[in-house]
């Protein structure tokens, strides 16, 4: 079963418009969210919670429309933003004692289990957590309110790659049971392009690829070469195009077939930031 169904959304500030965004995850799996700044990211999370209200397009749970069955969908999710909610000044303990009575699955040995898990101190006040401490709360808090669909935005931005490890261990752990599903923002792709399943691209509001993630990465490529070879090259067959004074840069679409067709032209694999930056050129001739 699907556990994210997004179709069709449309949301138009005037300055912005997330325009016709289509995103499935399916169960036991973790889709990671790409995009420039002002993408629509955000504002896709921001729809899935009903804080912001779509212009058009329907939004399902585990099958059930995120409005019309709000209690029991929002039961089932698990947030985690770029930054604490939590009031500084309380510590871990209380933290806990206040979600259980907001949270009808909350289990406080699992919460409990994350702080040591975390090495988070139950009696410390919120204010004398490091940014990475600060959330690892956030995700034992998370976990612990026992939902099926956690939706993270950029919440691994801004911490060491330890931690990040850490935590992205513990998405992968989330979903080995197969009724969970990740949904990610981040722009740091590297993590995705470790723990991702699938892979959503917004580029100005506008998806611009989606699928799984080693299929994508076995697809797209990097060609380098001199203006006078990307002059002969078909343009049908590439994405996006950098011409920089010492040579060119640009995105194959199908690495494997364009081999076929330019055996001399050297294409190396595309990274996922790769893309992300070729694609933002593609008006570049």
């Amino acid at each position: 079963m699907n556990a994210l169904e997004i179709s069709h959304l449309t949301k138009d500030y005037g300055t912005f418009k997330l325009d016709d965004v289509s995103i499935t995850v399916p169960g036991g799996t973790i889709m990671g969210l790409i995009g420039e700044n002002g993408a629509g990211k955000s504002t896709t999370i921001k729809c899935i919670l009903d804080l912001v209200r779509p212009d058009a397009g329907t939004i399902r749970v585990f099958g059930l429309d995120h409005r019309r069955d709000e209690k029991a969908v929002k039961s089932q999710i698990g947030v985690v933003l770029d930054e604490s909610l939590f009031h500084e000044a309380l510590t871990p303990a209380q933290v806990g004692k206040s979600l259980r009575r907001i949270y009808p699955n909350w289990d406080r040995r699992c919460y409990e289990t994350y702080l040591k898990k975390f090495d988070l101190p139950e009696t410390a006040p919120i204010k004398s957590f490091s940014r990475g401490m600060k959330m690892k709360l956030s995700l034992a808090a998370a976990f612990a309110a026992k939902p099926k669909l956690l939706l993270l935005d950029e919440a691994t931005a801004g911490l060491d790659p330890v931690v990040r490890d850490e935590i992205l261990d513990e998405f992968l752990e989330f979903i080995q049971d197969e009724t969970h599903a990740v949904l990610i923002s981040s722009h740091i792709t590297s993590d995705l392009e470790k723990a991702a399943d699938y892979v959503t691209y917004l580029h100005h509001g506008r998806v611009a690829l989606t699928g799984a993630k080693d299929e994508l990465l076995d697809t797209y490529g990097k060609l380098i070469c001199g203006r006078s070879d990307l002059d002969r090259v078909d343009r049908s067959l590439l994405g996006g195009i950098r011409v920089g004074q010492f040579g060119c840069e640009a995105l194959v679409k199908d690495r494997h077939a364009f081999m076929r067709r330019y055996p001399e032209l050297t294409v190396d694999p595309a990274t996922l930031d790769e893309i992300m930056v070729l694609t933002e050129k593609e008006t570049v001739r």
